[in-house]
């Protein structure tokens, strides 16, 4: 006894002929279907590479489209054809023009030879079916799909909006119970002959005609009326992305397909020449194989490749991966701190914080001038210039592009409203961001001016209009960053407290006290100066209420700002 293969091709006939050349080496007839549509060169080629080869069959070509019944029946003609002309074969094995045995032959016929009589097809009721796609399950059965989906998209989106509109239900040929599975089989001749013996044939057939994808459910259906002894699996190895799409087996995995339990593997990149030749190349003597694994195991592998397919790694992106909102969960490298509002509160705030926290402390990196480096370098981490042009062309990725150069690294960063707001969502919505803010210290810098509150009044209303904006975002509740908020007049009543908050952050809280502060700069006048500015019809809310710090300095101020608005 021996297995027939029927080979389903449309590109790659080298390889193909390839394969089937190996196999028939061991004397397994092969029966090879070619897609009409592949062009006619390409299949006289075919014809030279297996001319010599008497165990392989050339069967008559018909247009294959994806999802039709025309697998079906190229599948069908290549079994019978096995079947009428080689009386010596015990199973068929359906496979691609890209499957390739991953195990020795020998060894095949040795475990079929075990398993005389026995189905291997993957063969389970629809209900049970986790990787249908696109809503199409038990519908499959129930409406009718004249249409190909690849070439008829269109129509075929019409044709099954107007069955569900209507109520459509076709009823399956009785004693059929529907089920679903991997188009890729392996069955015996006894179930094949009583499958092609059929009474009910004609009427099976015409329902399957207008089935949903039949090739994965005609012979899955028919083999529970026909078959004695069924394994409910495939003896190739194929995986699936989260698409519905099969995974490609290059050459790098050949040590994961040696340990397999399969004997044929879907599919393989036509490149892969490190496969072709290692699984065609008769092994040599006395080397050991290696153990197989479970297929819990090459899951494991395949699930790590789909992580990594649809959320990369964190921080770190290339000009031929963008992910789609949803999949790139984290956008940055590792853990990084924004410091909004200290630096109009204290005299060298990045000098403190490099001290106090051991981070890379730089200035304003979104200033709307230059981005301000550490130590006023004048080129940042991974070559990013200072050009805030550049910047601002990408700031998200400006950011990314840091945290990923500096990875291993903490890097913190002053921030404002008069910087650029590209990277407010960034911000919000990234785990890795610290964000310890004081609101209101926009006004500081306008108080130390000396400008007339006429002149100051615009700015400051667009400075807390971008302030409050950004703000507002930090608050959100599906805000991923750790977010530290204080009103200047919180910091007023205790500048201390912020400081320590942040120490006890960045340590095991109570670990360190705060022994140093930073020097703070002057803030005589404030509260008059936000008087003025409500005086003038404006409300500094992100402030908060400040008390009167000192009301000579501020007597003195609204004083020079009035002499001077009045010249």
């Amino acid at each position: 006894m021996t297995v027939g293969f029927v080979m389903l091709a449309h590109t790659a006939l080298d390889r193909a002929a390839q394969v089937a050349r190996h196999l028939a080496a061991h004397g397994c007839p092969v029966a090879i279907h070619v897609d009409r549509r592949t062009p006619m060169a390409e299949f006289r080629g075919l014809e030279q590479r297996i001319s010599e080869e008497p165990l392989i069959t050339l069967l008559p070509r018909i247009a294959c489209d994806w999802g039709t019944w025309s697998l079906v029946s190229a599948t069908r003609r290549g079994a019978a054809a096995l079947l009428d002309r080689h009386p010596e074969i015990g199973h068929v094995f359906l496979m691609s023009g890209a499957c390739l045995p991953i195990k020795p032959v020998p060894e095949l016929l040795a475990f079929l030879k075990r398993h005389q009589g026995t189905d291997f097809i993957e063969s389970v009721t629809i209900r049970d079916v986790p990787w249908t796609q696109g809503g199409l399950s038990e519908e499959r059965f129930t409406l009718s799909f004249p249409f190909a989906w690849k070439r008829q998209k269109r129509l075929f989106d019409i044709w099954v909006d107007l069955q569900r509109k209507i109520g459509r239900r076709r009823r399956m040929p009785e004693a059929l119970k529907p089920h679903m599975g991997s188009q890729w089989w392996c069955l015996s001749r006894e179930t094949l002959t009583k499958i092609r013996s059929d009474p009910n044939r004609v009427a099976v057939d015409r329902y399957f005609r207008r089935v949903w994808i039949p090739d994965e459910s005609y012979y899955q259906t028919m083999v529970r009326r026909f078959g004695h002894r069924i394994e409910s699996m495939s003896l190739t190895l194929s995986k699936f992305d989260f698409q519905g799409k099969p995974h490609l087996f290059y050459d790098d995995h050949l040590s994961l397909l040696r340990t397999s339990n399969e004997f044929f593997a879907r599919k393989i990149w036509r490149g892969a020449s490190g496969l072709y030749d290692a699984f065609l190349t008769p092994r040599p003597a006395g080397e050991v194989p290696e153990p197989p694994v479970t297929a819990t195991e090459i899951d494991r592998v395949f699930a790590a490749a789909l992580k990594r397919r649809t959320e990369g790694r964190q921080g770190l992106l290339s000009a031929a991966r963008f992910p789609d909102p949803g999949y790139d969960m984290t956008p940055t490298a590792a853990p990084y701190s924004v410091f909004h509002g200290f630096s109009e509160l204290f005299e060298d705030f990045p000098g403190w914080i490099a001290e106090a926290l051991g981070s890379t402390a730089h200035g304003h990196l979104f200033a709307p001038d230059r981005a301000e480096f550490a130590q006023g370098a004048h080129g940042g981490p991974g070559g990013l210039s200072t050009s805030a042009a550049l910047r601002n062309y990408n700031p998200e990725s400006f950011l990314k592009n840091l945290i990923w150069s500096t990875r291993g690294e903490h890097q913190s960063f002053l921030y404002g409203p008069g910087d650029c707001s590209g990277i407010s969502e960034l911000l919000a919505s990234d785990s890795n961001a610290y964000v310890a803010a004081v609101s209101g210290t926009w006004a500081l810098p306008l108080l130390r001016s000396g400008r007339a509150i006429a002149d100051i009044r615009p700015e400051a209303a667009r400075l807390q209009k971008r302030e409050a904006k950004h703000l507002l975002r930090l608050r959100e509740r599906q805000t991923r960053a750790r977010v530290r908020l204080w009103t200047l007049a919180e910091f007023v009543a205790d500048p201390a407290l912020p400081l320590q908050v942040i120490i006890d952050d960045f340590s095991v809280p109570g670990a360190q006290h705060l022994t140093q502060m930073p020097r703070l700069k002057p803030m005589e006048g404030l509260a008059g100066f936000l008087q003025e500015l409500r005086n003038a019809g404006m409300s500094p809310h992100t402030a908060g209420d400040i008390p009167e710090i000192d009301r000579t300095h501020t007597a003195e101020r609204i004083g020079r700002g009035r002499e001077r608005g009045r010249r």
